[in-house]
């Protein structure tokens, strides 16, 4: 299977879940942002779910189909169409060859992942397919898509070839594609982003703040400062952020979703392509079920940090981990015992 891009839209790359071994070299881990969305589509297709995906950025992509193709589209809620008909999120589709498939605005959320059976084939850099742009490696080129860049697909395990089957028996009245009645939006952050509410536990350094900055971090909104990408969110609240007495730091390892509070005040959360280590104060640390509410934010949208302890956010990811592990046993009973 493969692809050929008609129009790269605002941003697209190739992202699995990082390269998590080489931070001591300096070395970004990156990966997709939405881990939840990225490993649900893939699971959804019959790959594991750390296979290569396309993550897509808000809007404006035209990608055309050169094969009939098993697909899965997860993440941020917005019309995605097939040769002009409604392509739903959240399943599997079996898409006919010479379908022009196009992403539209968001509704809600900003990322989606692109997700083909057997994965995007393209070469491993320190044992992953993740882009990283300032670093010009991995993924397609080093380099985020282009108009007429054709993608290929790796080869399809034995459940997607019975997904594949088993979906074909469905083409007929479906036009250019057919997809199964059941869905697995369970996981869609971007459906629950009105009012958003991002877990946090205190910091290393949160006990070096002002009493009024450590309540500010969890009573005042923030909003996402257009000056944020991949790397990191700037947050804006109406009240800057302060240590109670200057503090000389060495710089030490950071970690995705950490909240480093520079000069200025006004709070930085680290994602994805965050650098390796930092510098400024730590006043608190994202859970990490909550990280991927982040890569469904943009610029101008507010959100408010809650208080949680560690043990409920150690218990909230292994309900999240449970979560995908029953989607991925789900998709392997519904397809093999499919006739």
């Amino acid at each position: 299977m493969s692809i050929k891009v008609v129009r790269p839209g605002l941003l697209v790359t190739v992202q699995d879940l990082g390269r998590f071994r080489y931070q001591k070299y300096g070395v970004v881990a990156g990966g997709a942002m939405d881990t939840g969305a990225s490993r649900a589509a893939n699971l959804l297709v019959g790959n594991e779910g750390h296979e290569a995906v396309l993550e897509i950025t808000l809007t404006g992509t035209e990608l055309v189909l050169e094969q009939d193709t098993l697909l899965a589209i997860c993440g941020a809620r917005m019309l995605v169409t097939a040769d002009g008909e409604e392509l739903p999120l959240w399943r599997p589709a079996l898409v006919r060859a010479g379908t022009v498939i196009k992403f539209g605005a968001c509704e809600s959320g900003c990322r989606s992942y692109f997700a083909v059976a057997g994965g995007w084939d393209v070469p491993e850099v320190m044992g992953s397919k993740s882009t990283y742009l300032r670093g010009a490696i991995g993924g397609y080129k080093g380099r985020a898509l282009k108009a007429g860049d054709v993608l290929a697909a790796g080869a399809p395990s034995l459940l997607s070839e019975r997904m594949k089957e088993s979906l074909q028996k469905g083409w007929r009245g479906y036009g250019s594609f057919a997809v199964p009645l059941w869905h697995a939006s369970h996981f869609a952050i971007a459906d629950n982003l009105a009012d958003p509410i991002i877990r946090a536990l205190p910091g290393t350094h949160y006990e070096r703040f002002t009493a009024e900055s450590k309540s500010r971090l969890f009573s005042q909104s923030f909003q996402i400062s257009v000056q944020s990408d991949r790397m990191g969110y700037r947050l804006e609240g109406n009240h800057k952020l302060e240590l109670a007495a200057p503090l000389e730091l060495l710089s030490e390892a950071v970690a995705s979703g950490t909240i480093q509070v520079p000069a200025d005040g006004n709070p930085i959360v680290l994602l994805a392509d965050r650098q390796t280590t930092g510098g400024y104060p730590r006043i608190g640390q994202v859970a990490t079920v909550d990280i991927a509410v982040f890569a469904q934010l943009k610029p101008g949208d507010r959100f408010r940090f809650e208080w949680i302890t560690q043990q409920e956010a150690e218990e909230l990811y292994l309900d999240s981990e449970r979560d995908l592990r029953m989607l991925k046993a789900a998709v392997a009973l519904k397809f093999n015992s499919a006739n």
